[in-house]
């Protein structure tokens, strides 16, 4: 491994920055197993600092020093000991982002570092350039895209050194985060921002409450809800970046309580009652379960009602029983709100597969998910039925005149949308 000046490199091990002097501008983090990804970190250093950035490189290998880590070392195996070097990391880089120390964080991993930059960029604001240059399985992947706004940079070929090959990846993801800087904005928003969920059959409701709000002075900011969306939603939710929410496609609890592959997991539905910010419940999407291609669908489900979206998407459509299940989930989630709330309900259908004629219409699966709603909803959140389908206007003029009203936007009213 090369070896750098003091003021062009500094070192991060066992989770303790190295005494060198202090740069004027940021610096690019440099996340390693040294003792395995020694050359190629070296080799992206080398980069970076090509392009006039400065390099703090943070060590995660289980054989660097610190007393801790020799401590570990004797009980854990190395998969548990990287897993708490990296947890112990994680706030040592979200302390360093926060200082303005870097603004900008680059990987070189195989399958378990990659793994622990996922940990480790946790804290870091949505945003932030996050790079990673990766030899690991697809799966882990597609598991970190689904949790992170990382840049995935797969090398195809396995990091053993740099050559021919991985020297062509190094270079191009150095001079690509050597020309990433965060820039925060911490002033006061000038315009309100509400929170949206959409997929394929609630883009037309989405389309509108995005033009009516702008028509009201609000930013929209819209999340698709296939899993990552909603989670990244929830996450941007407790961290206060939204002022209020319209959740319009609900689906995702449908795939967490019956096995589908959009599940944002058991924090869906949360943020917002703890944040006390207004938001919107509506069943946008809940007559459908996720699966991949025909041939992923389990067994157990081999005489539902399917239809092919994609190759690559097939929906089932819930049942009344489910849906009793989904509105209860909602209901409960929903009753924890501190603040404003409401759950609006589109008589005419939930999406645009289930409305007259469509392949998933079923009138008594989508009430139960109704009864439900109102059987275990706090009393004190109002329940109101439309007699339209989802994606007509009158649902979104509804939904955001609401909001509007919440957030206290005068001279602002459906009559007037």
């Amino acid at each position: 491994m090369s070896h750098h000046r003091a003021d062009d490199q500094e070192a991060v091990r066992d989770g303790n920055l190295s005494k060198s002097p202090a740069s004027a501008s940021p610096a690019v983090a440099i996340v390693a197993t040294l003792d395995t990804k020694g050359r190629e970190a070296s080799f992206l250093s080398d980069i970076i600092q090509k392009f006039g950035r400065k390099t703090v490189l943070i060590d995660i290998g289980t054989s660097s020093g610190g007393k801790a880590i020799d401590s570990a070392r004797r009980s854990l195996s190395p998969a548990e000991l990287l897993t708490q070097i990296a947890a112990s990391t994680r706030a040592r880089v979200a302390e360093l982002g926060g200082n303005g120390t870097i603004d900008a964080i680059v990987a070189v991993a195989g399958g378990k570092g990659s793994a622990a930059f996922g940990e480790i960029v946790s804290d870091l604001p949505y945003g932030f350039p996050k790079l990673l240059v990766t030899s690991a399985r697809p799966a882990l992947l597609a598991e970190l895209a689904s949790h992170h706004d990382i840049i995935l940079y797969p090398t195809l070929v396995d990091l053993f050194g740099v050559n021919a090959f991985t020297a062509k990846v190094l270079e191009n993801a150095g001079r690509a985060i050597s020309a990433m800087h965060y820039q925060s904005n911490n002033s006061k928003r000038e315009r309100k921002i509400v929170a949206i969920t959409a997929f394929g059959v609630t883009t037309p409701a989405a389309d509108q409450c995005v033009s009516l709000l702008a028509d009201a002075g609000l930013h929209a900011i819209v999340f698709p809800a296939n899993g990552a969306g909603g989670r990244k939603m929830e996450q941007l939710i407790a961290a206060g970046e939204f002022d209020a929410v319209i959740d319009l496609t609900t689906t995702e609890l449908a795939d967490e309580l019956v096995g589908g592959t959009a599940s944002a997991g058991p924090d869906r539905l949360k943020a917002a009652a703890h944040q006390q910010i207004p938001q919107v419940i509506a069943p946008g999407a809940v007559d459908m379960v996720n699966f991949g291609p025909p041939s992923s669908v389990p067994d157990r489900f081999r005489n539902r009602r399917f239809y092919s979206h994609t190759p690559y998407t097939t929906l089932m459509r819930t049942t009344p029983a489910e849906n009793i299940d989904i509105g209860a989930l909602t209901a409960e989630r929903l009753s924890q709100a501190k603040g404003p709330a409401i759950v609006l309900w589109p008589a005419k259908g939930v999406s645009d597969y289930d409305r007259e004629g469509g392949v998933f219409r079923d009138a008594e699966a989508d009430h139960a998910w109704l009864e439900a709603i109102k059987t275990n909803v706090r009393p004190e959140i109002t329940v109101r039925e439309l007699s339209c389908h989802i994606n007509d206007r009158e649902f979104a003029e509804t939904a955001v005149t609401w909001i509007v009203e919440q957030l206290g936007l005068g001279g602002f009213s459906r009559a007037n949308i």
